[in-house]
């Protein structure tokens, strides 16, 4: 797992308005963990509740919703999570992969990579 901080924009369903939040980029974490006053602000909804598993072993439900986001000059949907005020704000795993991007550590940074397929 591999955690450091990165700026994201997020924005509307329509793609019409952005936010820029600095987000921790955490390997181990599925979602993008985004503030729901920030997702509402957007107009972005929720479409279903998920249980996460959180580090501590225990398990709560949250809801989640598809967002646009501009990450390394691309522009795409992805799943966010609708985080209460106390959840970090997090660039997980599905939105990197989405993007194409895999984390550098070392560097702190994220890079191109190749989508893979069998």
């Amino acid at each position: 797992m591999s955690i450091f901080r990165y700026p994201l924009e997020v924005g509307s369903p329509d793609g019409s308005r952005f936010e820029t939040i600095d987000a921790l980029v955490d390997t181990g974490a599925t979602f993008t963990v985004v503030p729901s006053r920030i997702l509402l602000s957007l107009g972005v909804e929720p479409t279903e509740r998920v249980s996460f598993r959180i580090a501590d072993g225990t398990t709560n439900e949250y809801a989640i919703g598809e967002a646009q986001v501009r990450l390394e000059g691309k522009t795409f949907s992805t799943i966010v999570v609708f985080g209460d005020e106390q959840m970090p704000i997090v660039l997980g795993v599905y939105t990197l992969e989405r993007a194409l991007l895999a984390v550098d550590p070392v560097g702190q940074r994220l890079i191109p990579t190749d989508a893979l397929i069998l």
